[in-house]
């Protein structure tokens, strides 16, 4: 027995109401279904069902794909785009903190609720802010992607109130300790602290000390030239969790060459007459992996008793160096490898308060003498 409202009697001697839920990949109509013992009950059950999807159509649109293979269908796309760690970082972010959560959910289905859901989640893990932050930017470009293929109208997760970061104050040695780190780096054996010396002296990041390798020296004209990097990225790869991953240099910025300083180039030298290896820093001539780098600085950091520094903290320290010594900020920008100068100013600012204290008083010198 079928009646007008798309309530059905059914074999098995329940009421089955019908109502649509969007559109299939192949056009047809999806229906959802409520079933009950009476004819008022399904139409009690049915009509509040009717008038959400008849919202949900007007406001979000038709498209009833699932999170889970619309995320992975926008992730095949990106691929053909995107550097091969970004896809890595993306694909893992993608698939083990959200389409978890969220994957059963139609694309047209997703509102604030799914986000608040999702940010729930997250902070159930303890995740960090900007780790949260970095997984729903991920996920707002996921789904900005279906709303340029018109599969979405809009995107609830802008809605969203996100953590917000905790400001680094980008805490670097003072010059004491960094003349003590220096000391017990350049005593190390095998190149062991030769890492600690170029984020000192040259401001590399630990991934581009891990890829450097001969051909990037000049010792003629002094300079060292950072064009690739070595990271340790997430995802699966022949049953392993992670994978060091070879790439060139992040951004065009990036790939910059560095004037050696007079330790960075004795080092260098001494190194280059003990090693045969193709890179710089080596184990067994294959590169050092960077977390392989990074304890062999923990090693060096307590022979000083420098507690609660990391390694990152000696690039930090090579940008304040330089602007103490009066260093233009364009030229420190461009050694840091920085895409633009705001971003050195944004990030070294507080580095830059002992010229900000020349000024003022150049100016009441300037004032006093009128």
């Amino acid at each position: 027995m079928r009646r007008g409202e798309n309530i059905y009697w059914r074999k098995d001697q329940r009421w089955e109401g019908r109502y649509p839920k969007g559109k299939k990949e192949n056009g047809a109509t999806k229906y959802g279904s409520v079933y009950g013992k009476t004819l008022a009950e399904v139409r009690e059950k049915l009509y509040p069902l009717k008038v959400k999807y008849q919202i949900i159509l007007k406001n979000q649109g038709q498209v009833t794909m699932s999170v889970y293979e619309w995320g992975h269908q926008w992730l095949a796309e990106a691929q053909e785009t995107i550097k091969e760690s970004t896809y890595a970082n993306y694909e893992y972010k993608l698939t083990h903190y959200v389409l978890s959560v969220l994957g059963d959910c139609a694309l047209n289905e997703l509102n604030k609720a799914s986000g608040e859901k999702l940010l729930e989640s997250l902070k159930r893990q303890q995740l960090r802010p900007a780790t949260i932050q970095a997984i729903f930017r991920i996920t707002k470009q996921c789904i900005n992607a279906a709303i340029r293929k018109k599969l979405l109208k809009e995107n609830p997760f802008t809605q969203i109130s996100l953590p917000k970061l905790v400001k680094n104050n980008h805490q670097v040695l003072t010059k004491r300790e960094q003349k003590c780190l220096e000391m017990a780096a350049l005593a190390e054996k095998n190149g062991k602290g030769l890492p600690t010396l170029l984020a000192l002296h040259a401001g590399l990041r630990i991934g581009e000390i891990a890829a450097l390798s001969w051909k990037d020296i000049d010792f003629d004209n002094k300079v060292i030239r950072v064009q690739s990097t070595f990271q340790r990225i997430f995802g699966v790869f022949d049953g392993k969790k992670t994978q060091l991953l070879h790439s060139s240099s992040k951004t065009i910025s990036s790939t910059r060459a560095i004037p050696m300083s007079q330790t960075i180039r004795r080092a260098l030298l001494q190194q280059k007459t003990e090693t045969n290896s193709e890179f710089v820093v080596s184990r067994k001539n294959q590169p050092m992996e960077p977390r392989l780098i990074t304890y062999h600085f923990h090693k060096i950091r307590e022979k000083v008793q420098l507690v609660g520094t990391n390694f990152h903290q000696l690039r930090h320290t090579f940008a304040t160096r330089c602007l103490e010594s009066q260093g233009d900020i364009v030229s420190v920008s461009a050694l840091m490898g920085h895409s633009s100068t705001q971003m050195t100013l944004d990030t070294y600012a507080a580095s830059m308060m002992e010229q900000r204290i020349q000024v003022v008083k150049q100016m009441e010198k300037f004032i006093t003498n009128k």
